[in-house]
């Protein structure tokens, strides 16, 4: 009889669920210089607001699929009727002064995009356009905030971001690896800081 393969050592945080355990091991923490992608995640991040990162992930699919993919070209001309449209739509979180968000989110994004040649070279610009590797060993070390949150709130709030909290900037830079925080015991950690080599 064939042995059951070990399953990897991995952040706690994503155990117990297929959906967060595929996220942790192919996407969080990865360092993601991609524009479009970016946006997405300055979307779902904060969308995320006020709740759980699973139920947003589980509606994943159904936001880029009611938000044109996430195209911010095609979201900043949405207008009023869409918004009523999109409220009445459950497979996304249905408030409304965060749908409106996605869409103003959207027209400040281009304008940002417009103004720095590309929007990772404004969002990157926080950690010096270098992953920050971080060693922690305990869940319970990993931070919310960080100086560098702060002040990437400040700054995406000052250009006209909404739902852009430090909280929420320090959940986006972990998700787009512009810091690594798996735990060193994590299979994963090695993995992302190589890549942000």
């Amino acid at each position: 009889m064939a042995r059951k393969k070990s399953e990897p050592k991995r952040c706690s945080w994503s155990t117990g669920d297929e959906l967060y355990r595929d996220y942790h091991d192919t996407e969080w923490g990865v360092p993601n210089f991609d524009d479009q992608s970016l946006f997405e995640f300055l979307i779902l991040e904060g969308a995320q607001a006020g709740l759980s990162w699973i139920t947003i992930l589980r509606k994943r699919a159904g936001y880029r699929k009611a938000f044109s993919g996430f195209d911010p070209e095609k979201i900043a001309c949405y207008r009023p009727a869409r918004v009523n449209t999109l409220l009445n739509n459950p497979d996304i979180v249905r408030n409304r002064l965060k749908i409106e968000s996605t869409i103003s989110n959207a027209r400040v994004y281009l304008d940002i995009r417009d103004k720095h040649g590309s929007f990772k070279d404004y969002v990157w610009q926080f950690v010096d356009h270098r992953p920050r590797q971080n060693r922690f060993r305990s869940m319970s070390k990993v931070p919310a905030t960080t100086p560098v949150s702060d002040q990437m709130s400040k700054a995406l709030k000052k250009d006209g971001f909404r739902f852009i909290g430090s909280t929420i900037c320090y959940a986006y830079m972990q998700a787009t690896g512009m810091v690594n925080d798996h735990l060193v015991s994590c299979f994963r950690h090695e993995d992302c800081r190589l890549l942000g080599l």
